[in-house]
């Protein structure tokens, strides 16, 4: 009997652990590291001013966007990296992903956490809390390159 019960208190741990590491990071941005979607929207409309973006998920749908890919997927990574070293520190650098809600998103918090390493100090993530869809085309915004 008591066997079983050290087995069951085992399975109880591993379980956990598993889904400690399964867990997505917590958030490493703040809310004024988010750009709202209409003023980046009006900014693109003028033309004037438009900083850096990329697009770190599945395709790139906003005008001007640099398309990086998913940058979960190591090359991915490392071709962000390799366009973040020729920007001088103080760039205004816009980041979106919008593949899923993001409690989900594999793409954010990587991309952020780089930014931060790398000492940027004017980066925003674009805050598409729901997915590109519904939070940028559904609502009119420009899209395209």
């Amino acid at each position: 009997m008591p066997f079983i019960k050290i087995i069951k208190i085992v399975f109880f741990f591993v379980i956990l652990s598993c889904q400690k590491v399964l867990a997505q990071n917590p958030i490493n941005w703040t809310s004024d590291q988010l750009k709202d979607p209409s003023e980046l929207a009006t900014t693109i409309k003028s033309n004037k001013e438009v900083p850096i973006i990329f697009s770190i998920g599945p395709g790139a749908i906003i005008p001007h966007s640099k398309d990086i890919g998913m940058i979960r997927e190591e090359q991915n990574m490392k071709k962000f990296k390799e366009q973040l070293m020729v920007l001088p520190k103080d760039t205004e650098i816009v980041v979106y992903c919008g593949c899923c809600p993001y409690e989900h998103c594999p793409n954010v918090r990587p991309a952020i956490q780089l930014l931060k390493d790398m000492k940027f100090t004017r980066y925003k993530l674009l805050d598409l809390p729901h997915n590109i869809k519904i939070d940028w085309i559904n609502k009119g915004y420009p899209t395209g390159q």
